[in-house]
């Protein structure tokens, strides 16, 4: 049907799933922000987004599980699960385990290894909180645990439909400081272990500022109705991601859904520039909202193409509520909302 369609596998894993992202979700987890972390130099300004972050995740009812000590939590704590594990940051979405169903409905969390995104930054406590957060959370809860170190992978680097495609960029999963597999040789990963019958890869886009070497989860979003929700280039052509936007959105007027049909484009305008201190651009981006049941978490920059993200949001999504949280704080550190959070299914 689909030339990029591989074969099923032989063995058993390739009746497991990854789920999609707007299934009913039973807990969030989030790191705390503290002194030790990168966030010391604008540690109370973080602290206030991590506060309206916490209080956007109590509206959802949500279970919140916190990694951190109580002496970090302030207002962040309040009917959360705590548990005190060492870490070197906070970014939950690219250190935690990602979740897939087997064949009989058992969750299982996959636990990659996690190098820094390609050897940037110091991961080694990061690496392990995968583990520690099974052992501590969801150990006899229903989920069963899986370790896959000989594989680097990050959950923002992959959107699943939860019927098994995934969508991922070239530039990120054949990164040489990765895996520096190909293309065929990640696709068997993905397959093997989170259940992947087919890749959609994109090969274009990238936001200046950005670690990860093109994480999908700041640029394109699957959802529901075949439906792919995407980054427009900025309206300066002089900007050094105007073009590479453009070739983007040409990748995902390529991609066919499960039914041979063109996926429904939902553009998100591109916010305006934001700069550290130093001049340097930061990665501001409205597709890194986070589902959570009958809401939907969405960064905002206290700049004016918020009003319209929340519009074209809530346009894609009639019946949830839009919870946008100010993540400016976020994107000091080159991350924002998704990246700070990681969702855990529903059985």
């Amino acid at each position: 049907m689909f030339d990029w369609v591989k074969e099923p596998y032989q063995d058993e894993d390739m009746s497991r799933r990854m789920p999609a992202e707007w299934e009913a979700v039973e807990a969030v987890q989030i790191i705390l922000p503290n002194a030790n972390t990168d966030w010391e130099y604008i540690l109370d300004e973080v602290k206030q987004c991590y506060a309206d972050l916490r209080r956007a995740l109590e509206k959802t009812g949500v279970k919140v599980v916190v990694v951190g000590k109580r002496e970090d939590a302030g207002e962040l704590l309040k009917n959360e699960t705590l548990i005190d594990l060492p870490y070197n940051d906070t970014w939950a979405r690219d250190c935690s385990p990602i979740t897939v169903f087997d064949q009989h409905g058992i969750r299982h969390l996959i636990d990659f290894q996690f190098n820094g995104w390609g050897l940037k930054f110091a991961a080694d406590k990061d690496n392990l909180l995968g583990r520690g957060v099974y052992e501590n959370i969801f150990k006899g809860e229903g989920y069963e645990y899986e370790a896959h170190y000989e594989t680097v992978l990050e959950g923002g680097s992959i959107e699943s439909d939860g019927k098994g495609t995934i969508m991922t960029s070239v530039h990120c999963l054949t990164s040489p400081n990765r895996n520096g597999h190909t293309v065929d040789e990640m696709e068997d990963i993905l397959g093997k272990t989170l259940g992947a019958k087919r890749v959609l890869w994109l090969k274009h886009g990238a936001l200046s500022g950005d670690d990860t070497d093109g994480h999908i989860d700041t640029l394109a979003r699957l959802a529901p109705n075949d439906t792919i929700i995407y980054v427009g280039a900025p309206k300066d052509k002089a900007d050094p991601d105007y073009q590479g936007l453009v070739d983007m959105k040409a990748d995902l007027e390529s991609f066919r859904t499960w039914d041979e049909e063109p996926f429904k484009l939902v553009e998100l305008p591109f916010p305006t520039r934001v700069y550290d201190d130093e001049g340097e651009m930061l990665p501001g981006t409205y597709a890194n909202y986070l589902y959570v049941n009958n809401y939907i978490l969405l960064p905002i920059y206290g700049v004016e193409e918020d009003a319209e993200a929340i519009k074209v949001m809530q346009q894609v999504f009639p019946d949830k509520e839009i919870l946008a949280v100010n993540c400016r704080a976020l994107i000091k550190q080159h991350g924002s909302l998704h990246c700070v959070t990681m969702q855990y299914p529903k059985a």
